[in-house]
């Protein structure tokens, strides 16, 4: 038996380190096409991809044909720049097509005039992350870089950056769900302005699955030539590209996920209003919870979930009326997570009579409406009453755990030194769920602490200081169909029918994992 064991999990670490040793590298579609103004700095944008490319040996291709934008021609690349693009573009199959490439975890790259393209499009706009309005001429300005970040893009710049360009002004704020990187200083120029002390003109976010990259700079034949320019432009293709990441959390002291400004680090997203919910227009009648349209990103009508400070702690509470998710802005990678959790009293259709439930999932990536129109492909620590630490895989996820299935009953159950059983989301078998080793969940209403370990695949569920599962080999399909390493990911807090309480969600970086939990495995 524990050679049987250890042929297999030798075989799976040599599929997972084999797979995790490939990178992406920046496969880049440059698409100038305008049905509107057309900048007379293009060409000199070009020029500046050709040399990128003789430089990098990166793949770049060009062009202004929109029948490029098909399921077959976009599976070339990994990464699509809109070069001062202006105007409705894209037909009905040409839109959907770019949605499935940036579904599927592609990325892409907005320079200046892409916030002035597809603007009937509202899941374009949403993409770009904002609308262009109108600008004043072409002048310097101070701009203010967010260093904290240590984005790709801005790593190179100073604090304060003086640029000459167009200054854009928006039709609407920048999206919620944008990471300002650079915003410029109103007061450092004239002409017509936004009139606010926070004028984003860079940003990057996850959206759909993608990663977005954009900035309002880019007018002038010069910006090509600026060197600065340059660098951030190869460092959001490279961000991306999923090459290059950001900010990783300190290995030495623990970062507060909910402290000060949580917007920041979290965004919302609503799923598919039950049948019972009330004082909500268009809820159809006969809504399970599961089909129809979610109310989607930031629209959190019911106010779902809410912060609010107690005794000088921030305190999430989930009311659990609407299926939803706090969706962590950034992605995490070998990690150690803690927070505290408690039960409250509410519980809502349709889980009326059922265990209440929660969950935090792991690792998530693809389009937020990939599992029941409100959660992501994930790993699931789970959240439910009396099941405290078991695991779920959602929308294509697959992991290995010790496990045994006694004969009397239907599920695995986690056996440390057991041997390695694999569970999947992919078919019903093998199973996409294990039960935890053992129970160590407080009673109602207590305060539960959990910690979540993640590193290089693999993970520990721990509860009040036990680990009650732990997990190896995290992987997942992709879209060319092959099993390859899932070792991260955004974090998601599941509203799933149940008022529940969460506080001091922190976060740290590891190098290896901890030794006082594999003492205890």
């Amino acid at each position: 038996m524990k050679f049987k064991k250890t042929v297999i999990l030798i075989l799976c670490l040599f599929t997972f380190f084999a797979a995790i040793s490939q990178q992406n590298n920046p496969e880049i579609l440059v698409f100038t096409k305008t049905n509107g103004f057309r900048h007379k700095s293009i060409p000199s944008g070009i020029n500046y991809f050709i040399n990128l490319k003789k430089v990098t040996n990166w793949k770049i291709d060009f062009s202004e044909n929109s029948n490029d934008f098909s399921k077959e021609n976009l599976s070339n690349y990994n990464v699509v720049v809109f070069l001062n693009t202006t105007g409705n573009l894209f037909n009905e199959n040409q839109k959907k097509a770019f949605k499935k490439y940036i579904a599927n975890g592609n990325g892409f790259v907005g320079i200046h005039a892409a916030s002035n393209t597809e603007e009937q499009w509202p899941w374009f706009t949403n993409l770009v992350g904002a609308t262009f309005k109108n600008h004043p001429k072409v002048q310097n300005a101070k701009v203010f870089i967010h260093q904290e970040s240590e984005h790709p893009a801005i790593s190179h710049l100073q604090k304060e950056e003086v640029f000459k360009d167009e200054w854009y002004n928006f039709k609407k704020p920048v999206a919620k769900h944008a990471n300002v990187l650079v915003s410029v200083d109103e007061t450092s120029y004239k002409g017509k302005k936004m009139n606010t002390k926070n004028h984003p003109i860079t940003w990057y976010h996850h959206y759909n699955g993608g990663r977005i990259f954009y900035t309002g700079l880019g007018h002038t034949d010069e910006s090509y030539a600026d060197i600065r320019f340059q660098k951030m432009i190869k460092g959001g293709i490279l961000w991306a590209a999923n090459t290059a990441q950001v900010k990783k959390p300190s290995t030495k002291k623990w970062t507060n996920l909910f402290e000060g400004n949580y917007t920041k680090n979290w965004d919302v997203f609503i799923g598919v209003p039950h049948k019972t919910v009330k004082s909500l227009e268009n809820v159809d009648a006969k809504s399970d919870g599961k089909k129809g349209k979610p109310l989607g990103l930031n629209n959190d009508p019911k106010n779902v979930f809410t912060f609010k400070e107690e005794s000088g702690e921030n305190i999430l509470h989930i009311s659990g009326e609407i299926y939803g998710a706090l969706t962590s802005k950034q992605e995490y990678e070998n990690y150690h997570l803690k927070l505290q959790f408690k039960w409250g009293e509410k519980v809502w259709e349709p889980r009326l009579l059922k265990q209440r439930d929660s969950g935090i999932l792991y690792h998530s990536y693809g389009p937020n409406d990939t599992f029941w129109n409100v959660w992501m492909s994930s790993q699931e620590f789970q959240v439910q009453e009396g099941d405290l630490g078991d695991y779920y895989g959602l929308g294509g996820t697959l992991v290995d755990i010790p496990s045994e299935k006694k004969s009397n009953e239907k599920e695995f159950t986690y056996v440390k030194n057991a041997m390695l059983n694999p569970f999947s989301s992919l078919q019903k078998f093998p199973p996409n769920h294990a039960n935890k080793g053992f129970d160590n969940e407080k009673p109602h209403g207590e305060w539960n602490t959990l910690e979540l370990i993640c590193f290089e695949g693999t993970s520990y569920h721990i509860v009040n200081g036990k680990v009650v599962m732990a997990l190896y080999n995290s992987r997942y399909k992709n879209n060319d169909g092959k099993i390859v390493p899932l070792t991260k990911g955004r974090i998601q807090i599941q509203s799933e029918a149940a008022e529940v309480f969460y506080k001091n969600m922190q976060i740290k970086s590891i190098k290896k994992l901890p030794r006082k939990f594999k003492r205890q495995l």
